[in-house]
């Protein structure tokens, strides 16, 4: 399988292209060559200062490739989904693109752009979304910085949008692992919010997730969560919490919580069926 991928030098990008060429596939990077990761010598490289955020055009070069597969790293908003979309339409199979659960309304109200309380539940695919665009605009430093026109509800509308070119939309958790997150801040940033449970991914298990989705001719024209399948969960809460398995029920003076993860989910190199997989996890006294 020949692969393309946009941007994809940081901080996942290099997971997902070492794991396609260890799977047998050809890897083309798309990237402004500023940042150089440590990359297999198979992998070719077109480097431009094109390949900025938002990537709004490509280099004659590129367009004259096809693709069995095209995975987005770095879809930002409208514009630059779109961009991509009529660029490489004819060219590929299917574009793979990365959103995030900051599109679902229980994200907006827990950093206050929506109305309501924290909502207690499951996240599924089909949750509602967030009404309030732009979620971080207030904070761009301009309307050229590329914060201004942040909007992943606006990517996974044209990604899945083209009649024509099949997309695909992996809603990432927070990623975590060697050279960002390690230490799991954005756990502990939001203690202030005892009752908000938020889903973390190790970075190589994400990449496969990614990976997987390219590889899927099934996975065309939907939208899955990623999510990791194990009972080990990282949760934010005001007291220290411990993890158990819920066979393990001699636990006093202690609170049990129900943690489910959302269906259709993407994890190694498994298709999870529709279901819904139960934890128990205990926040107790030290």
């Amino acid at each position: 399988m020949r692969v393309l991928i946009i941007g994809g030098t940081k901080f996942i990008g290099p997971h997902v292209a070492r794991q396609f060429v260890n799977q047998g596939h050809e890897v083309l990077l798309y990237h402004r060559g500023q940042t150089e990761a440590d990359l297999p010598k198979s992998i070719r490289h077109i480097r431009s200062p094109l390949a900025a955020m938002p990537v709004l055009r490509f280099p004659h070069e590129l367009l004259t490739e096809s693709f069995d597969a095209i995975v987005h790293m770095i879809p930002m908003g409208e514009a630059d989904s779109r961009a991509a979309m009529e660029a490489f339409r004819g060219r590929t199979s299917r574009v793979v693109a990365l959103s995030s659960g900051d599109v679902y309304r229980a994200y907006g109200r827990l950093t206050g752009t929506e109305p309501g309380p924290i909502e207690a539940g499951l996240l599924y695919e089909d949750s509602p979304l967030r009404s309030v665009l732009y979620p971080y605009r207030k904070q761009a430093k301009s309307a050229a910085d590329w914060v201004y026109d942040y909007e992943k509800i606006l990517v996974e509308r044209e990604i899945l949008g083209s009649r024509d070119l099949p997309g695909v939309i992996l809603r990432l958790p927070k990623v975590y692992g060697p050279g960002n997150n390690a230490d799991l801040a954005t756990v502990y940033s939001f203690h202030h919010q005892p009752q908000w449970r938020w889903t973390h991914g190790y970075v190589e298990n994400v990449a496969a997730a990614i990976v997987l989705a390219a590889g899927h001719p099934a996975a065309s024209g939907r939208i899955y969560n990623v999510v990791k399948l194990q009972l080990r969960w990282w949760v934010n809460a005001s007291l220290p919490c411990r993890l158990r398995s819920s066979r393990r029920t001699n636990v006093q003076n202690s609170t049990w919580h129900k943690i489910s993860l959302t269906t259709r989910a993407v994890f190694g190199q498994n298709w999870v069926t529709p279901n819904t997989f139960r934890m128990r996890m205990v926040c107790a006294e030290p």
